[in-house]
């Protein structure tokens, strides 16, 4: 398997632990604040898989 195969797994990890931690916070301003913040991380990071960036 390719490197990249499992950095994207892993990240697919990490977007579901967002989801689960967003879940868990309903109700704390500061949880949930932190746990949006996590998931719009890992999306940013996400976006270097499905978008061609060094495109001119």
């Amino acid at each position: 398997m390719k490197r990249s195969t499992f950095e994207l797994a892993g990240w697919i990890v990490f977007l579901l632990c967002a989801i689960c931690f967003i879940i868990t916070s309903v109700g704390s301003f500061w949880g949930m604040t932190g746990s949006l913040l996590f998931l719009l991380g890992c999306v940013l990071f996400l976006v270097p898989y499905f978008v061609d960036l060094d495109k001119d």
